[in-house]
């Protein structure tokens, strides 16, 4: 039996290996190079684990336009990328290009929807998938068939999370954690949701009604005089919300089983200077 396509949210593990590794790990240019290693070593522990049939690296716009047109303070407090990062970014296709691995970026969606789209395409062909990322929104995507790995701290490797550790983490199924998170919001994404809506209370109107369109629908018959004003006032806004946080269809194509190429790894980590990377690729490749 093939193994799952492994799908990695590629700019989330970048900033995670950039700040969690010194700036003094050094190319042969003399420029950091973290964050390209850091990111490596992540995926390359993922591929030893479950093995993969393929590896796709996702990427896109930091803001999908149409996301920015619903809600223009999407994403709007977002940091410019630090000079350091961006000459590792420039780098990555023929980095990680030389592993195997296919880099595939959508000029309008951003690399969540095309996460989501991949692991769906795969499901629907009968196989499985793996999502890499680092991104709590992702956990839409679980299913039987699809696995997110959630990146943790202290470099253990991802936390395989399905449909029932969803329900355990928010009290919901997948399918909802749209409607969850434009009821409670999201601050990493400039999403406030409902106000006065926590985890706690999104979770019991959607497991009582069923849906975000349900719970704005039977708003007045809510107990909390604050609550109803609350939904009634931003109906408009959450479904705005719940639209941002939903995966978008990217129009993917599947690619061909392809193993990762150890010894073009290998030769690619010596020539950006990741001398301890290259000799341990070089004996994967033997």
């Amino acid at each position: 039996m093939a193994g799952p396509l492994l799908t990695v949210d590629t700019p989330s593990l970048l900033y995670r290996a950039f700040f969690a590794l010194p700036k003094s790990i050094k190319g042969a240019d003399g420029q950091p190079v973290n964050a390209l290693l850091g990111t490596a070593n992540l995926i390359l522990r993922e591929v030893e684990i479950h093995d993969p049939r393929a590896v796709v690296l996702c990427f896109g716009p930091d803001a999908a336009t149409y996301r920015v047109e619903l809600y223009p303070a999407y994403h709007a407090e977002r940091p410019e990328m630090p000079a350091e990062l961006a000459h590792q970014w420039a780098q990555v296709d023929g980095f990680f290009s030389a592993f195997g691995w296919k880099v595939d970026r959508h000029k309008t969606l951003e690399a969540d929807d095309l996460l989501g789209s991949y692991a769906k395409r795969e499901s629907e062909a009968g196989g499985r998938a793996l999502v890499f990322t680092g991104d709590r929104d992702m956990y839409q995507c679980a299913t039987e068939d699809v696995t997110v790995l959630y990146v943790r701290t202290g470099g253990r490797g991802g936390e395989e999370v399905g449909p029932e550790e969803v329900r355990k983490r928010y009290g919901i199924p997948p399918e909802l954690v749209p409607d969850f998170i434009a009821l409670r919001g999201d601050p990493s994404d400039g999403l406030p949701g409902a106000k006065g809506v926590g985890e706690k209370t999104a979770a019991d109107l959607l497991r009582r009604h069923g849906s975000l369109e349900a719970v704005l629908d039977n708003a007045l018959r809510e107990s909390s005089p604050r609550l109803r004003t609350t939904l009634n006032d931003s109906r408009d806004e959450l479904l705005a919300f719940k639209e941002i946080a939903t995966l978008q269809d990217a129009g993917v194509k599947l690619p061909p089983d392809t193993p990762t190429d150890y010894a073009g790894a290998s030769a690619a980590a010596e020539k950006l200077g990741m001398g301890r990377l290259a000799e341990r690729l070089e004996k994967l490749a033997k």
